[in-house]
């Protein structure tokens, strides 16, 4: 049962915890200094989109890269430059409005699941990847969309649940995975709603006109995908091939050597969690997250591994569940990811591969 304090505790949390970062980020710099620190790594590829569009800055070299960010995020940040001049600030504010949307849906969520919302939400923000939430990155954004379709889906609305699925596929890839696992969790229901089954096709709608438009563009059809081979050499590799690739650069003792360890433990707590859902036979979910996971770990080397944790919303539900029966889960959790938390802030403002 959702109480009148869910969303009032979520807030609580995120617009408190996001306060707690600002003063300890923003210590010994200028706010100019400051919103620099925040322009790093992909924050600076989606502002390029938002700038000038695929084919990248017309006085730089051309990015082969940039088709593998879906135009969620840079329209967003398009939207919000109209009133705030500065890039990288409007990239935090769209991830502090669209974070606060879903931490509000993630606590209700939980309480329509049996648990305590605020844990749920504690859960997120702690995890030591959650400075892509804060971040001009497109998780927030995602979630604000995904949790609240999700939400509408275990309620029966499934209008509301495709329409908002269809934004999150807007915003990245993983709205695929959604969209399947949508359709898992209707045909959950039985024959009764089959009336509403049109309303499944809908969330691949964004994907289908992603392909087109660059289909125009290219000629390619996965030009999104040969994005990600050309930028990042992500082939697509046997599971035991990406294992071994990931585990030789973080024995290693170069400078992404912790990053590459990072991915390991990110390998294991998502198999993890993946059993643990299977083990409760939370079918849909365990294709929304096993997909994403099967994904990651095919690829020629783990990479963004930890941080695709970040959208496991079904993982911070079961974490709340547990920790509802037993209190002293979310305190030992936190004890523990909490300081992996603010160090892996300190890395990605200092410039560092944080995931």
């Amino acid at each position: 049962m959702i109480t009148r304090s869910a969303g009032r505790d979520a807030l609580l949390i995120w617009f408190g915890w996001r306060v707690g970062l600002l003063v300890t980020t923003l210590l010994g710099v200028t706010l100019g200094e400051y919103l620099d620190r925040w322009n790093r790594w992909d924050v600076h590829l989606f502002i390029t989109i938002a700038r000038f569009g695929y084919d990248g800055d017309p006085a730089g070299p051309l990015d082969e890269g940039l088709p593998a960010f879906f135009p969620g995020l840079p329209a967003a940040l398009r939207l919000v430059h109209l009133v705030v001049p500065d890039w990288s600030a409007a990239g935090l504010i769209v991830s502090l409005v669209s974070g606060a949307v879903a931490m509000v849906a993630l606590a209700r969520l939980a309480e329509h699941e049996g648990a305590r919302g605020w844990m749920a939400v504690l859960g997120l923000v702690l995890f030591p990847l959650a400075v892509f939430l804060v971040a001009g990155y497109s998780e927030s954004l995602f979630l604000a969309f995904a949790i609240p379709a999700w939400l509408a889906a275990r309620q029966g609305r499934w209008p509301a649940a495709a329409m908002l699925a269809a934004g999150a596929s807007c915003v990245r890839i993983t709205g695929l995975f959604l969209a399947l696992a949508l359709i898992v969790e209707f045909a959950a229901g039985g024959r009764a709603r089959l009336s509403r089954a049109p309303w499944l096709a809908v969330p691949f709608l964004p994907l289908a006109g992603y392909s087109f438009y660059h289909y125009t563009r290219t000629g390619d059809w996965l030009a999104w995908k040969h994005a990600q081979e050309a930028g990042w050499g992500r082939e697509t590799a046997w599971p035991w091939e990406a294992w071994a690739v990931t585990w030789e650069n973080a024995m290693g003792g170069g400078d992404m050597a912790p990053a590459f360890r990072m991915e390991i433990a990110g390998a294991v707590v998502a198999v993890a969690g993946l059993i643990w859902l299977l083990a409760l036979r939370r079918w849909s979910e365990a294709v929304y997250t096993g997909l994403q996971a099967g994904a990651l770990m095919t690829s020629a080397y783990y990479l963004s591994l930890p941080r695709s944790l970040l959208l496991w919303f079904p993982l911070w539900v079961a974490l709340a569940r547990v920790a509802t029966r037993r209190t002293w889960v979310i305190v030992a959790y936190a004890l523990v990811s909490g300081p992996l938390m603010v160090l892996n802030t300190a890395r990605f403002l200092e410039g560092a591969w944080a995931g």
